[in-house]
């Protein structure tokens, strides 16, 4: 994932979830004196070391908050960014680093799933074999595409290279139909691309040119690799960038992938077939082991139709060398180490201005928790997640919920029947915290303890096989879209549930032996940004079933219109970076979920705490621990390349805008802090951005 955010989007193209974008290396240390924990560290939920008292709270809470911590935690050379999210995240990962380092011994008592991981483990550890193999691991699949007779064989070459992993030509999975969320079709979605977005192939700066020269620079030395001449590299690297450019010209922004509306076009197969008449979609769906399909939702017809145009136009050996393209592209990090390096130095280095390769350890423990993370998981929440943590989770849960139901009641913008349906759908929603209720199996998944990228690639069947044979089956509503361990949370529309992994439930983030104020302003805050994302200009489009449903009557949705231009109005004008500044109509989801959130913590905790004799700690009062609490889980900083790349592809504004954006629309703030008119966090009342 990109950044410690309070959400995400499950979407998650599988060739960036390879990149090192994920915490690791602790701050202050070097990655040769990291070792295994045995257990999580204990870090509080406030730190008054990680405060900068200097500083003003009016004019700027967030350096108020984290600027001692962004002192003492320079960005670690393999990160793109670093804050606390991130450094609960690399703590969670040392902790399954011993857990998977103990499983991978072989010894008589070892369970099942501890082999399964353990094994998994192992053969990614085992770095002189892997060195030893080179490319001879991609020889059957490079010798099929060798072997590629005709465009219309490019089908059954697809399927096979969908099933282990690659990600290649287009997008296809299972999904809840929009319109009827109890209904599972299958979605063919837009893809194909080597870079992290549209925008990086249409957007004519200097900036976005330049990364385009760098990447075909890279997918060159990357054919180069495979054993092909400096010229022969240099015109098939422009080969791929010409496809992948007339793909990309026609796939959507990522503003216009936030309207579900713009998302559903179901179609019968014969449609489809005629969408795309030189594609074997009958082949395809045969070789893909997915159940017999009638229908699909094509996400982006425009973009299939362009798919279609380029299978006309480009010849049979431009084909070859974009799937050889794609298939190294998406192997890269399993291979020897000139492989690993290349495909890290223009995604890592040019891309996100990540300094070094995270350390072998730490990309094992991701690479199982991603292919078996239910398996690995069941072992994280034994050892760290009690039944009182998940208790104290769900009681803070329904606090938030109750406040977010008086607020409906009490708006005086909002018409009864609209009410109505809002707290139906509140009311509908399910709250799963820590895990799931049934695990995962793994048994079919064949490990080998000497053979990682063939690990690899049989778990991406499974998960594959998993997935698309979900289609046409009742819909698993307990199915969770997160591991365990992770740290980070998600609401899900079509589902209508929150989703709390026992990763994201650990000190600082939530810590329930303390008084409540930190955990309602850090936790609180978050389950309140979740809950607000089913009402947010997105999420409010689906009914309490989940389906795609206008349940607002026309007068409502102006009034929410105009409220949520408020803050698209405020954050358009934050900087991230250079000149650049915030796409407010692609982050306002979460700049919504954000300033509801912590309003609903807000007034869930006045409700919880209520006749309590509440006194200040450590100097601060009860109200502006709250506050601190809601602020220090965003302490962080972010390398300059990282920022210009979430400017374009993350939903999420910067930190300190997730932090000052949201107390300087609340009045509650400014009386906690006794800020005065004027002061650049606090507004005049009629300018207040204001909707739950």
């Amino acid at each position: 994932m990109t950044s410690a955010a309070r959400t995400v989007c499950l979407a998650v193209a599988f060739a960036l979830s390879l990149l090192p974008q994920s915490p690791a290396g602790k701050a202050g240390s070097t990655e040769s004196q990291a070792k295994p924990l045995a257990r999580l560290p204990y870090s509080p939920a406030i730190d008054l070391t990680s405060m900068d008292p200097s500083i003003d709270p009016c004019v700027d809470f967030y350096r108020y908050s984290c600027g001692g911590w962004i002192k003492k935690n320079p960005i670690p050379p393999d990160q793109a960014r670093w804050d606390v999210y991130s450094k609960l995240q690399y703590e969670n990962e040392q902790f399954l680093w011993g857990i998977l380092v103990e499983a991978a011994k072989p010894t008589p008592g070892r369970s099942g799933v501890e082999q399964k991981i353990g094994d998994h483990f192992q053969s990614c550890m085992a770095e002189p074999e892997i060195e030893k193999t080179g490319i001879a691991p991609l020889r059957p699949e490079l010798d099929a595409i060798a072997q590629l007779g005709s465009v219309h064989g490019l089908a059954e070459l697809a399927a096979n290279e969908h099933l282990n992993g690659t990600d290649t030509l287009f997008d296809f999975a299972s999904g809840q139909d929009y319109e009827d969320s109890n209904r599972v079709i299958a979605f063919a979605a837009a893809g194909g691309l080597g870079l992290p977005d549209r925008d990086y192939y249409v957007q004519d700066d200097p900036k976005m040119r330049e990364i385009r020269e760098q990447y075909v620079a890279h997918v060159g030395r990357m054919f180069g690799l495979l054993g092909d001449n400096a010229r022969t590299s240099q015109t098939e690297a422009h080969t791929v960038m010409a496809i992948e450019t007339a793909l990309a010209k026609a796939s959507l922004t990522q503003v216009d992938k936030r309207d579900p509306y713009k998302l559903f076009h179901r179609l019968t197969l014969a449609q489809v077939k005629a969408l795309t008449p030189s594609f074997d979609w009958d082949r395809y769906l045969a070789l893909s082991v997915a159940p017999p399909i009638s229908v699909i939702n094509v996400t982006e017809p425009e973009f299939y139709k362009e798919f279609q145009r380029q299978l006309s136009a480009q010849s049979l050996a431009s084909w070859k060398t974009y799937l050889r393209w794609h298939l190294v592209h998406s192997k890269a990090p399993y291979l020897s180490s000139r492989f690993v390096n290349e495909n890290f130095a223009f995604y890592g280095k040019t891309l996100r201005g990540v300094e070094e390769l995270p350390p072998r350890w730490k990309r094992c423990v991701q690479y199982v928790d991603r292919d078996l993370g239910e398996a690995l998981g069941q072992v994280f929440v034994a050892k760290t997640f009690g039944p009182e943590v998940k208790a104290k989770t769900l009681e803070m849960t329904k606090q938030i919920e109750s406040a977010m139901a008086g607020e409906i009641r009490s708006l005086s913008w909002m018409t009864e029947e609209t009410k109505q349906q809002a707290l139906l759908k509140l009311h509908s929603m399910v709250n799963k915290i820590g895990y799931p209720d049934r695990w995962r199996d793994y048994s079919s998944v064949r490990i080998v303890p000497t053979d990682f990228l063939g690990n690899v690639e049989r778990a991406a069947i499974f998960e594959t096989h998993r997935d698309l044979a979900k289609i046409g089956k009742p819909l698993d509503r307990t199915e969770w879209g997160m591991t365990p361990p992770t740290v980070n949370a998600y609401y899900n529309p079509q589902m209508n549930d929150l989703n709390f992994p026992a990763g994201v439930l650990q000190p600082p983030l939530f810590d329930f032996k303390i008084d409540d104020a930190p955990n309602y302003g850090d936790t609180g805050s978050t389950i309140g940004h979740e809950l607000t994302h089913g009402f947010d200009d997105e999420g409010r489009q689906f009914d309490a079933q989940g389906n795609l449903h206008d349940w607002w009557t026309k007068t409502d949705a102006e009034e929410f219109n105009q409220r949520v231009a408020c803050v698209s109005e405020q954050y358009s004008h934050y900087t991230v970076v250079d000149d650049i500044k915030i796409n407010s109509k692609l982050t306002l989801g979460e700049d919504v979920a954000d300033l509801g959130g912590t309003l609903l913590a807000y007034i869930a905790w006045k409700t919880a705490t209520r006749g309590q004799s509440l006194h200040p700690i450590d100097g601060l009062t009860p109200d502006q621990r709250f506050f601190v609490g809601m602020a220090q889980w965003a302490c962080g900083s972010e390398r300059d390349e990282s920022k210009r790349e979430d400017a374009v592809t993350d939903p999420h504004s910067p930190d300190e805008y997730r932090v000052n954006g949201v107390v300087v629309n609340m009045p509650e703030f400014a009386q906690a802090f006794a800020c005065k008119a004027g002061q650049p966090l606090v507004k005049p009342k009629d300018k207040v951005c204001r909707i739950w």
